[in-house]
């Protein structure tokens, strides 16, 4: 106990310190603000000492770095992260009580990093916190946008976007590295010269490193989030200024800053497009040459290199780094094209996210060319090596005036992985069959997972306090470990509990919402979630329809018993994605109608959050009864919001797509209520030119939902508002939401029915928990240690 004092009395003076010497205030006169940054750096500091040690120790034994590389690093806030981390939270808490300060205030102070978008940022951050908690040396590599993805609000039910401005304030976690610049050339000629080849950029920009140490489990291991961003090699014209033309003076600087502006700039324009390109090029060769600089501080043979480095592309955004690690070793360091291709390709691996032809980037090469006109030549000649190697193939990295990312990735890795079994083996099927067929052991599968230190531990700490009780705390770093849980379900007092902090969960949720919102939700009510980036093939209109059929069925039966629901959505839809910010407005829009129906709304609410991020989702996954997951199946490569979900209790309704399929089996399928046509199912059904038809004419309540959209019902001042949805989906339904209707609508009244029994309920919920241990990111690394890096843990 007397050293729980002392360490609780030294914290409260680095504290004290940090908001007095590096805020400069004194407690009476200290905003929230001032405390959180302070509290921010008093917690750094105890990171920074890992941090340090972890380095000093990967360069004393030399082991192998993995580097990931990602356009999106979607972390959240961090501060409560690393309180938790190093299990410091009743130091911190009682630090600040003994200032009259609530840590829950302070903590809720912090923006959210806007760095990411979705499942694909948020998995690479759960990847960064497994990394540091098991010891493997590692960087992140990736963009410092100062602005990311947009704020999004609502103005009469419509989606609006405005910059995300989460750099306005100080960022006390990053550490600026004036020392590290490095020179990105675009456009401009090559030449040969001296036997030699040469790129001469006629533009250049300098990526100047932004440094974030991410602290594992218990503060054992940190290791580094390496962020770029783009400043101009010569930021001001003095002559400019001093002739009185102050804007030109400073446009170097300006058009600079502009690639590390914003993440996924709109790009349904050629403006949009050049800047994305570039945006990619500039964090990948950054990164490279960073990891070439690192790797000759300690070795000076380049053979080395597949000993000592990993990369691994996360998606095809930064599937350029291969030509340009190639391009640098041939062109640079003087290696002959042949060994410089064999070294990168057994540096490179790539994890493929998507199944959609569509996502996989390609670049017309004409702009492909004026920007990186040396690459495109060496593609060419990474396509002639390819096709050599296996003649009478047709398989290239460019074709028909594309430059194909995915096929680029392909050819260049050593290893490419899937997010999931079902992915992983479509994969193989469909968009990389002819490659896959030309290699067919290249591909793995490493199935997603989410850090339980950040989705269990911190985001629900009232179930991680009854889970430590009854089994111990090794589970936040053993995640199978809550199989234990299971002995302790059979007992109605623990089920009553883990009820009881589900309750609680959905009363905080319902204050929230009511605070900021001004809306009222029922908690008494089922709260049914459907959270994720908006997309046609997640099919959320399949859930709003549903929704729509409902409330006309509880209207036609007013007195029948219906389940009470709440209905909560929430998710951003891309800038230029007309349909998806379509299906936005149709949800606020019922939501608007359907809540001001006395008739129903006592048994049914819904609502659309505004401005999806991770304190959000922090939210809204421990107050969840039922996780929607209903994509088409076959287009969904994993999610990790559907693992999030079970893992707090929530069972799943949904199709065997992507990850749900390996939930199920651990999670049982008497605890998932399954719909829907499977993965050949589909294909199948589209090839059937009247498949929509069919559905709507077998199904009456479908058709009554469909005429809903096209009479005004939900739109009586704009009539024909939703028109053209319900036309998409009578007429050509790729997602086969038609299709797919009277199944989900079958598998909801099972989870009414479902629901009615409390006690059978909140067992199947309990379950889910105590089932979802092996979907951890740390299984997911051990994977990636295992099959595709050959890396190894640094911690004893």
């Amino acid at each position: 106990m007397a050293r729980s004092v002392q360490t609780s009395s030294n914290f409260r003076d680095a504290l004290l310190r940090h908001l007095t010497y590096t805020m400069g205030k004194d407690p009476e006169h200290a905003q929230p603000f001032d405390w959180r940054m302070a509290l921010s750096h008093a917690i750094r500091d105890r990171i920074v000492d890992t941090w340090v040690a972890s380095t000093r120790k990967t360069y004393e034994q030399d082991g192998k770095r993995v580097y990931y590389l990602s356009m999106e690093f979607l972390i959240g806030r961090l501060l409560e992260d690393g309180i938790f981390n190093l299990d410091m939270v009743e130091e911190a808490k009682e630090a600040l009580e003994s200032f009259g300060m609530d840590m829950r205030t302070i903590l809720d102070d912090e923006p959210d990093a806007a760095l990411g978008n979705g499942g694909l940022g948020r998995l690479a951050a759960c990847f960064l916190d497994s990394l540091s908690t098991i010891g493997c040396p590692a960087y992140g590599y990736g963009i410092r946008y100062e602005n990311g993805l947009f704020k999004q609000s609502f103005v009469d039910g419509c989606q609006v976007e405005s910059p995300e401005t989460w750099l306005q304030e100080p960022h006390p976690w990053e550490f600026e590295r004036p020392e590290v610049r490095i020179n990105i050339g675009f456009g401009g000629d090559v030449h040969f010269e001296n036997g030699k080849t040469v790129w001469r950029p006629a533009e250049m920009i300098q990526a100047e490193a932004f440094d974030t140490p991410i602290v594992g489990w218990q503060g054992r291991w940190a290791n580094t989030l390496r962020l770029w961003a783009g400043r101009a090699v010569d930021p001001f014209d003095l002559d400019l200024f001093n002739s009185g033309d102050f804007a030109a003076a400073s446009e170097h600087e300006a058009l600079a800053r502009t690639i590390s502006r914003v993440l996924y700039p709109e790009d349904s324009n050629e403006a949009g497009k050049e800047l994305r390109l570039k945006q990619e090029y500039f964090f990948s060769a950054a990164s490279i040459r960073d990891i070439l600089r690192r790797f000759d501080s300690q070795h000076n043979d380049l053979k080395l290199l597949p000993e000592k480095i990993a990369i691994q592309l996360n998606d095809t955004h930064p599937a350029i780094a291969g030509p340009e690690l190639l391009r640098i070793l041939h062109d640079e360091r003087g290696l002959s094209f042949e060994e410089a291709l064999h070294i990168t390709h057994h540096c490179m691996n790539y994890t493929n996210h998507t199944l959609l032809p569509e996502a996989l980037e390609r670049w017309d090469e004409r702009l492909f060319g004026r920007l990186l006109p040396r690459h495109l030549d060496i593609i060419n000649r990474i396509d002639d090596a390819h096709y050599k190697a296996n003649p009478h193939r047709t398989l290239s990295a460019r074709s028909d005036g594309q430059v194909k990312m995915g096929e680029l990735s392909f050819i260049m890795a050593n290893r490419v992985n899937g997010v999931s079994a079902l992915h992983t083996d479509l994969m193989k099927q469909t968009v990389f069959k002819e490659l896959n067929a030309l290699h067919p052991d290249r591909i793995v599968n490493e199935t997603n997972g989410v850090t339980p230190r950040r989705w269990l531990h911190s985001c629900n700490p009232a179930l991680s306090g009854l889970i430590t009780e009854t089994i111990g705390e090794d589970w936040i770093a053993d995640l199978e470990q809550l199989e234990k849980l299971e002995p302790s379900i059979e007992d109605q007092g623990w089920l009553d509990r883990f009820t009881d902090v589900k309750n609680a969960n959905k009363a905080a949720l319902c204050d929230y919402v009511a605070g900021v919102h001004g809306v009222n939700l029922n908690p008494e009510a089922m709260f049914d979630i459907q959270i994720k980036r908006m997309h046609e093939y997640k099919r959320q209109h399949l859930n709003i329809l549903e929704t729509i059929a409902h409330w006309q069925e509880i209207r036609d039966n007013p007195t029948a018993d219906w389940v009470p629901r709440v209905k909560i959505f929430a998710g951003k839809a891309a800038q230029g994605y007309h349909f998806a910010k379509d299906i936005i407005h149709l949800i606020n829009d019922v939501a608007k109608l359907v809540n001001a129906d006395a008739a129903t709304r006592d048994v049914l609410q819904v609502i659309f959050l505004p401005n999806y991020n991770v304190s959000l989702a922090e939210r809204l996954v421990p107050a969840a009864d039922l996780s929607e997951q209903i994509s088409t199946a076959g287009k969904e490569a994993s999610g990790t919001g559907n693992m999030k979900f079970a893992l707090n209790g929530a069972p799943t309704i949904g199709t065997l797509d992507g990850a749900n399929v390996e939930i199920r089996d651990h999670v049982g399928k008497e605890n998932f209520f399954l719909f829907g046509m499977l993965a050949d199912e589909v294909m199948q059904r589209r090839m059937m030119h009247d498949h929509a038809q069919q559905a709507i004419n077998a199904d009456p309540r479908l058709g009554r939902a469909l005429e809903a959209l096209r009479d005004g019902t939900f739109s009586p001042e704009d009539p024909g508002r939703y028109t053209h949805i319900a036309d998409n989906l009578t007429w050509s339904d790729y997602f086969l939401v038609c299709s797919d209707f009277t199944d989900y609508w079958r598998a909801q009244r099972e989870v009414d029915k479902a629901y009615q029994d409390r006690k059978a309920w909140a067992k199947m919920a309990a379950l889910n928990t105590a089932r979802s241990g092996w979907f951890s990111s740390d299984r997911t690394i051990h994977g990636y240690m295992c099959d595709i890096w050959g890396a190894k843990s640094l911690i004893p």
